[in-house]
């Protein structure tokens, strides 16, 4: 996966969604309508943080790189060059796995 040509603003981030997994652990595979979205991905790019309304920049917590957990039905989908993404606030971002 070559980098992406897109700038968050704000506090927005942009995530690659973690493929979802296709057995479950009694080894059944499941057929694609039966696969719940993914709620872990990769954070692909990250904009600058947000302006308070005193007018105080908060920077972000989540950097590029950062593997993350979110809501299941967070973000807005968009396809670049064939690879789905999710574009999401940092704040739908619930976790940032060690």
């Amino acid at each position: 996966m070559g980098k992406i040509n897109l700038k968050p603003l704000a506090d927005r981030v942009v995530v690659k969604p973690a493929e979802s997994e296709e057995k479950t652990k009694g080894g059944i595979i499941l057929p694609d309508t039966a696969k719940e979205k993914p709620m872990q991905g990769e954070v692909i790019a990250a904009g600058p943080g947000r302006v308070s309304d005193e007018g105080k920049a908060i920077k972000m917590e989540v950097k590029v790189g950062d593997k993350v957990l979110y809501g299941k039905y967070s973000g807005t989908e968009v396809t670049i060059d064939g690879e789905e993404y999710l574009i999401m606030r940092e704040s739908d971002i619930f976790a940032i796995l060690g």
